[in-house]
């Protein structure tokens, strides 16, 4: 089969693999670096591609934990000194196809939402960073799991519109 792109040996394609993960500042899934990879050269062909990400995990350059993957301080090292090897155009769309996921994984990093069952009940725990440190943590009893899922997934889409809602009703004037 004729290879389009710029990317045609394996090499090729472990680079761009190192590549973005060393620009992603959290895990990301097998779905993600699959369509970020095949997107930005036409020459990754996906049987190569899952080749060499076999690869990269045998020679420990990235880890994949709970089914994300993650560069390894090796990875990046190694990405750092031959990225440039990549051709200018594939890394220009890398970093363009990069950034909205970049920017996702980074504010997900920031919202922490979970939930414990104990003595007590079931009780859900959820917290909002800005980069330099926590500005909320609420911890709430809940009336079951089912209300702790939801108040979960609902902190993790709308942190910040819940933080303030918050404090508008905390620095609202008594009646």
């Amino acid at each position: 089969m004729d290879h389009h792109g710029f990317i045609h040996e394996k090499l090729d394609i472990k680079l761009l693999i190192l590549f973005i993960l060393s620009r992603l500042p959290a895990p990301v899934d097998r779905g993600t670096l699959d369509e970020l990879c095949q997107q930005c050269d036409s020459g990754v062909g996906y049987f190569d591609y899952s080749d060499c990400l076999g690869d990269l995990m045998a020679t420990g350059h990235i880890t994949e934990e709970d089914e994300e993957y993650t560069i390894t301080d090796k990875g990046r090292r190694n990405a750092e000194t031959v990225e440039s090897s990549l051709p200018y155009s594939v890394r220009a769309k890398a970093l363009k196809l990069i950034a909205p996921v970049e920017a996702r994984l980074a504010r997900a990093a920031m919202i922490r939402a979970e939930s414990r069952t104990d003595e007590d009940g079931c009780r859900v725990c959820l917290a909002m960073s800005d980069g330099k440190g926590e500005i909320i943590s609420l911890s709430l009893l809940c009336a079951g799991e089912e209300q702790a899922r939801k108040m979960k997934k609902k902190f993790r889409r709308e942190a910040e519109e819940v933080y303030q809602r918050i404090v508008e009703i905390l620095c609202e004037e008594g009646k």
